[in-house]
């Protein structure tokens, strides 16, 4: 009789990848194309308002956009994060085989909202003080604090338990998640190259392996990995 034995090894940059290559295309693959979907579409607001003011902006027309620029920072700030979260939580219950529900992407609305936006608006500001202290320091706490939008959805931490849990999951890590991040940035040049549409495919892919990543380490720490991605061998017994 033949079976799959699995044995834990570090969570890598390849192992997250495959895995979520794979995983992606089992069967949630059209949920999961449609939460890309819905993210990139509804994106497209948040950025579409771009105000260069000057003196004479004031007066006229200037106050016209005004409540055009507010409601755009509400929408980045007060929105946008929990659909984000929602996808994040999505893709991950995608990778552990669990229910893929699109309804996921809407849950932190009514059930984790506070501390979606709190979560979002203490990591913006970490990382942008990171940015002003020479760039490094921002890229470090970018890559430490990579998964608190999962701890905030998957844990339910509120929002400083989740950047402190995320800062002490990531240690060691750090390098993985920032190779992953430089990897990233090519698959989604490879979508542009390939098709548009493609760009849709390498964001799957991305946080597919992401998502694998959070759960792999995840599961490494509680001394039980729930994801066999990073060492396969087939044992005859």
């Amino acid at each position: 009789m033949e079976s799959l034995k699995y044995f834990e090894l570090r969570p890598s940059a390849g192992g997250s990848f495959s895995y979520g290559w794979r995983k992606m295309f089992e069967k949630s693959f059209l949920p999961l194309l449609v939460a890309v979907i819905i993210v990139g579409l509804l994106n497209g607001p948040g950025y579409g308002f771009r105000g260069e003011w000057n003196g004479d902006d004031i007066n006229g027309f200037g106050l016209l956009l005004l409540p055009l620029a507010l409601f755009a920072l509400a929408y980045a700030f007060l929105f946008i994060p929990v659909i984000k979260y929602g996808k994040k939580k999505l893709f991950l219950n995608a990778m552990r085989d669990e229910e893929v529900d699109l309804k996921v992407m809407f849950e932190g609305f009514k059930t984790q909202y506070l501390n979606i936006i709190l979560a979002n608006l203490i990591v913006l500001a970490l990382v942008t003080v990171g940015f002003f202290m020479l760039i490094i320091p921002g890229i470090i706490v970018a890559c430490r604090l990579a998964f608190v939008p999962y701890l905030v959805m998957d844990k339910e931490l509120d929002a400083m338990k989740a950047v402190e849990k995320s800062w002490q999951m990531t240690r060691g890590y750090g390098w993985t998640i920032f190779g992953m991040a430089i990897l990233s940035f090519f698959i989604i040049i490879a979508g542009l190259i390939v098709c548009i549409v493609g760009v849709f495919f390498s964001s799957m892919w991305i946080s597919a392996a992401f998502a694998t990543l959070y759960a792999s380490v995840d599961g490494e720490k509680e001394d039980e990995n729930p994801i066999p991605i990073l060492g396969v061998n087939e044992v005859e017994e």
